[in-house]
Formats: C-alpha cells, structure tokens, sequence
C-alpha cells in the first residue's frame, strides 16, 4: 500500500515533527521498502525568495508584509516538486499544503492525476493562543513578534480552515481531527490510532 499524507494545521502545531515521526514508522513497516517523497513548501518559499528572479522579487514583498503567497505559486512549489521528483512507487507527505479552498481543490487533482487511493489528512487542531504561544517560543526568523503571528494566524482562519473543510468533507479522503495540544507522544499515539483504524 502506497501512503499519501497530509499534514495540515495552524503554525507551530509540530507538522514537521508529527509528519517525521509517522513517516519513521511506515518507512520501518514497509515490507517493500519504498522511498517517500516529503514535500514541504514554507522551505521552498523561504529559498524561492532569496532569489534574484522578478517573481521572487514580488515573492519577497508578499513574505515581507506578512501575507498569505497567491494560490498559483504555492500550488506552483509542489507541483513542481511532483513533477520533478515523484516515482511511481513512492509515499507522499505534504506538510503545510493546502493553504486555501481552491488549493485543495487543485491538490485533489494532482492525486487523481497520479491515482492516489484515499490519501489521509492529518488536521492538527490547536487553538489560536496555542499556536502563537508555540511561535513566539520558537522565535523562528518569521517568528519575531506578535504581529506578525497574529497576521499569519489571521490568513490561516481566513482562507486555510475552508481548505480543511473541503478535505473534512471530501469522501476522497480519510480525515484525522488530532486533538494536538498534548505532548507529543501523546498526539502521536493518537494519530497512529487514528490511521491504522478502518
């Protein structure tokens, strides 16, 4: 069985750290041992902008006032990474994908396009305050001050949570609501549970 993985939730919710964790434990179960591709776009965009190109300038203005990039570039980044990168007998994780409705729209496509069978969504839910004690704690470059968490956790409600929705709502896919303020053995055991049951 191929493995087809989102991880979607507010900032500093541990994607990175949960999506590491599951992919250790199918990689080991895996009689096959296939590869699995990680597709992460927040480090895309991060190396995207340090570009000297005209779109990564407009790129870095966008990331500079703390918005949200627009739906085709971030579409764009794994797209790409798909394209480029993806073998027939691969797992896939996205962290961080489907920032908005017609994203998520889009990435059901692409799964469709490469006959993923009932990819799994893993919505790690946090609350807002959660989250922004989380970033501040982490103090990551984009991390510095309230305001600017607040402006990211602001286009998180405004136009990723419809993302979720869609995904919730979606019988493409398996739906995982993880409760992730726990520790993080906690969420994980939790997500196991979650993704092994029928």
């Amino acid at each position: 069985m191929l493995h087809t993985v989102i991880f979607i939730g507010r900032s500093g919710c541990g994607k990175g750290t949960q999506a590491s964790l599951l992919k250790e434990r199918l990689i080991a179960r895996d009689p096959d041992k296939r590869q699995l591709l990680y597709v992460e776009t927040g480090e895309r965009f991060r190396q995207f902008i340090r570009g000297g190109s005209y779109s990564s300038r407009l790129s870095k203005e966008i990331y500079d006032a703390d918005k949200r990039q627009a739906n085709f570039l971030g579409s764009f980044m794994w797209s790409q990474t798909l394209i480029e990168e993806l073998e027939e007998n691969m797992h896939i994780f996205f962290d961080g994908v489907a920032r908005s409705r017609p994203e998520a729209e889009l990435l059901t496509t692409a799964f469709e396009f490469y006959k993923r069978e009932r990819p799994v969504v893993v919505y790690l839910n946090v609350s807002r305050k959660w989250s922004e004690d989380r970033l501040l704690a982490r103090g990551r470059e984009d991390d510095t001050t309230l305001a600017k968490i607040t402006k990211r956790l602001d286009w998180f409600e405004k136009d990723t949570l419809p993302a979720v929705e869609y995904l919730k709502q979606s019988s493409f896919y398996k739906f995982l609501d993880i409760n992730g303020e726990q520790s993080i053995e906690k969420v994980e055991r939790d997500i196991v549970a979650a993704y092994e049951s029928d």
